[in-house]
């Protein structure tokens, strides 16, 4: 993470809070936002961050107990030392400016970092306690729910005089069929945000220690093939050749009998990255009509690619003909869409 330039002053309620904590004389240098309301300042010198949460208390709540619950597996959390539900504030471990993000524009191994990054996930995946810990189902209704973002916001946005009531519902109908191999997945924890922005470079740390994990308050029990997608398949970047199909092979190798045979994981993989891609053309113009972020866009011809080429892989050829017939131009919509942001 990094700051920005100049430090303000505390304000209450927060200044009560640090106060508590012996941190009355802190400064706060605020953090870049991102997609949620969720907001994090450092104080510098203190190797903490304050993390402040005032309208989402499940989420906030949902931080705190899988944050010590991700720590209690042998993976890198940042460690709470102190919260105040109430005024949804907590003083967290700051991990420093190393994100995945930032090292790779400055050139880092690419292919260490993701190594890293798969091996984190092959120990949380291989973990018979990971999926203990009380979070929702990331089940076929909420699956379904996410499929439905595409339906109300893109499919409008390209088609405004589309009956969209009637395209949602064969939409889910279609979907609910193509995700019937992802209800009988095994079951584990689904940090649901694990890309580059949200992993770091702890050089300190040793082994799978020494990747940091962030912003996974939106965890679920679900497949876990839909973390490895968003990973590889991220609407941020593109991978090197050849790293996506060897990161996946590192994952296969390594992971336990439990976790299925390798045939199933690699095709609920292209499952799961079918069903990201569909929510996120959906969730970017969401977040740009509803919440005047429009910052997104940026990346929707490269998630519109990424849709097409994971439907053709998890063989949803009757979805891709559905929205070829419903929507046409779905496939070269990105690049225009893109211009709004």
């Amino acid at each position: 993470m990094t700051a920005m330039a100049h430090p303000v002053p505390l304000a209450p309620p927060a200044a009560v809070f640090l106060a508590r904590h012996g941190l009355s004389d802190a400064l706060l240098e605020p953090l870049p936002a991102d997609a949620s309301p969720r907001s994090y300042s450092r104080l510098p010198g203190q190797g903490t961050l304050l993390m402040e949460d005032r309208t989402d208390p499940e989420g906030y709540a949902a931080f705190i107990r899988l944050a010590r619950h991700l720590k209690a597996l042998g993976l890198s959390a940042p460690r709470v030392f102190g919260s105040d539900p109430a005024a949804g504030l907590a003083l967290i471990e700051d991990f420093g400016t190393d994100t995945y993000g930032r090292l790779l524009a400055e050139g880092h191994d690419e292919e260490a970092l993701y190594e890293l990054a798969i091996d984190a996930l092959v120990h949380l995946h291989s973990h018979r306690d990971a999926a203990s810990v009380s979070v929702p189902a990331y089940d076929i209704d909420l699956l379904l729910e996410e499929v439905s973002r595409f339906s109300n916001w893109f499919a409008p946005e390209l088609s405004p005089g589309l009956d969209i009531g009637e395209f949602d519902a064969s939409f889910r109908a279609m979907w609910m069929d193509a995700l019937k191999p992802v209800e009988a997945a095994p079951r584990t924890l689904v940090l649901r945000d694990f890309h580059i922005d949200n992993l770091m470079l702890l050089a300190d740390r040793s082994g799978v220690a020494a990747c940091g994990l962030l912003d996974f308050q939106d965890g679920v029990i679900g497949p876990g093939e839909y973390d490895l997608a968003s990973l590889l398949q991220d609407a941020r970047r593109d991978l090197a050749p050849g790293l996506e199909q060897r990161m996946i092979d590192r994952y296969l190798d390594a992971v336990p009998p439990f976790c299925g045979a390798r045939g199933d994981i690699l095709h609920r993989y292209h499952l799961m990255a079918a069903q990201r891609h569909t929510r996120l053309m959906g969730q970017f113009i969401r977040l740009k009509r509803r919440d005047s972020k429009p910052g997104y866009l940026k990346f929707m011809p490269r998630v519109a690619a990424q849709m097409q080429a994971a439907l053709t892989a998890a063989g949803l050829t009757g979805i891709s003909d559905f929205l070829d017939a419903s929507l046409p131009g779905w496939r070269d919509a990105g690049e225009r869409l893109a211009t709004l942001s």
